[in-house]
């Protein structure tokens, strides 16, 4: 396929409650770190669209860097969607403006009634908070659900809390389960669980320039994590920042055919020609060709190439959309 697409909207991130503007204030808050955007965190938005109603602000308070990452940052969280992909999927979904609360030791310390009186209450204006069932927070997480609704009566703020999402097999729908297929490279489960294709952004840079020998000009670009995306042969799809898309096969690894380096997800593109060096782009991953492997000669590796080529253009050819949102993603 190559077209024009919707592309995700621009999304509105505002650097911490405080700096909220006077329009957004008095709206619908969801809370939580939302990694992934996942089916489970489009049902708490979707609950906050009911909520809020028409002229009501739709916001999501999130907070960066991850908590997990600040309390053990020699295990820091391998982010499925950056912040600023993150805020313009939840623009697709209708919310308003992401709220990236800066987390770090000294906000993890203050009392859980700081948190409601000061950042949902004086700063947000919050009139009803959307929660998880294990919501959370203030100092030694003392705060919960119970103390979030009690002290929020108080200050007149209603709270909603949502129950987990199951997928279809029963099971709850959550970015651990998103991880681990991720890192098994099983692409088509992650999506089922998202809700549509996971995507990588980053800007084009230069290479080793091997694949141009070979046949197979790419287009390069580093992960951010190198140990959330197991190492293999995809089926993608890429949108240039003009919003055309570009079907393609992208290898990600370490290249053990030739010099087994730094790992570097190199995408090939169907009938294209240009350059792309430097310009930001986000590809979404369709389908898991095959492993990573070592070939004994630049040829044998080209005649598997074109296996690989054949198999992701098939594979392309018959997707479709998951979702509304994967459709505005990937289509």
């Amino acid at each position: 396929m190559t077209g024009t697409g919707t592309g995700t909207g621009t999304g509105t991130r505002v650097p911490g409650a405080g700096a909220l503007q006077p329009a957004l204030r008095g709206g619908v808050v969801a809370i939580g770190n939302f990694d992934g955007v996942h089916r489970g965190h489009q049902a708490v938005v979707e609950t906050l669209s009911e909520l809020a109603g028409d002229g009501v602000p739709r916001l999501v308070l999130t907070f960066e860097p991850h908590p997990r990452t600040v309390f053990r940052p020699q295990h820091p969280v391998p982010r499925l969607t950056p912040a600023p992909l993150k805020a313009r999927l939840f623009a697709n979904l209708g919310v308003d403006a992401v709220v990236e609360q800066p987390f770090d030791t000294a906000f993890a310390a203050h009392p859980a009634e700081a948190f409601v009186a000061d950042t949902l209450h004086r700063d947000l204006g919050a009139r009803h908070l959307v929660v998880g069932h294990d919501f959370r927070f203030g100092a030694r997480r003392q705060g919960d659900v119970d103390f979030l609704r009690a002290r929020g009566a108080e200050l007149g703020i209603a709270v909603t809390c949502v129950a987990p999402f199951l997928d279809e097999g029963g099971n709850v729908v959550s970015s651990s389960r998103v991880r681990e297929d991720l890192m098994n490279g099983d692409v088509a489960a992650a999506a089922a669980l998202l809700g549509y294709r996971w995507t990588v952004e980053g800007a084009i840079g230069h290479g080793a320039k091997l694949g141009r020998t070979l046949g197979y000009p790419t287009a390069n670009m580093a992960l951010p994590d190198d140990g959330l995306l197991a190492h293999g042969i995809y089926a993608v799809r890429l949108r240039r920042a003009d919003g055309s898309l570009h079907d393609g096969v992208a290898s990600y690894g370490r290249r053990p055919t030739f010099d087994n380096g730094a790992a570097l997800f190199e995408t090939f593109l169907f009938d294209f020609s240009g350059d792309l060096y430097g310009e930001p782009v986000s590809v979404s991953l369709f389908g898991f060709v095959r492993g990573e492997e070592r070939f004994d000669s630049a040829e044998a590796l080209v005649a598997r190439m074109d296996v690989d080529a054949r198999e992701a253009r098939a594979l392309l050819a018959g997707a479709r959309p998951l979702s509304p949102l994967d459709a505005a993603v990937a289509f």
